[in-house]
C-alpha cells in the first residue's frame, strides 16, 4: 500500500499529540528505526515501542509545534519545537526529524536536538538513556 508520506507523518504527530503511544509504535514498520542522533538507534518496532511506552509514561502532555515540513520522495523533513510537561515539569526543545516513509509506516525517523538541552528541559540531572554495553 502506497500513502503520502507527508499524511503518514501527520499522523504521527497528531498520535504523539495525543499521547496515543500503540499508535505511534504500530506507524513503524516491524524493521523500523528511531534513531536520536547523538545516541545508538532503537531498531525494530518493538523495541521502539518499549522506549516510546517508557517515555511516554512520564509525559502529561506534548505537542509538537511544526514550523516547515518538506517532503522529497518518500523521504519528511520537520523542522518543530516540542512542548511537553514531563513528570510535572514543563519545558520545550527545538527538533528537526527526518521520516522516510515506506508504504503506510516510517520505516526510519532521525532526530537532531541538543540532548543535553532536552535532559535540562525534561527537569532530570541525568540522562535517561543507558547505552547498550560494548561489544
Amino acid at each position: 500500500m502506497h500513502s503520502d508520506p507527508k499524511a503518514v507523518v501527520q499522523t504521527m504527530i497528531d498520535a504523539w499529540d495525543h499521547r496515543d503511544w500503540k499508535k505511534v509504535t504500530d506507524l513503524f514498520t516491524d524493521n523500523g528505526v528511531l534513531h536520536s542522533m547523538m545516541i545508538e538507534p532503537i531498531v525494530g518496532k518493538e523495541a521502539i515501542g518499549k522506549r516510546i511506552d517508557l517515555l511516554g509514561a512520564g509525559i502529561g502532555t506534548i505537542t509538537l509545534h511544526i514550523h516547515n515540513m518538506a517532503v522529497t520522495g518518500n523521504t519528511v523533513f520537520i523542522e518543530r519545537t516540542d512542548e511537553f510537561v514531563f513528570n510535572g515539569h514543563a519545558g520545550k526543545v527545538p527538533v528537526v526529524g527526518v521520516l522516510e516513509v515506506e508504504g503506510n509506516k516510517i520505516k526510519s525517523w532521525r532526530e537532531y536536538y541538543d540532548r543535553a538541552e532536552l535532559v535540562a528541559a525534561m527537569g532530570l540531572t541525568q540522562d535517561f538513556h543507558q547505552p547498550s554495553a560494548p561489544h
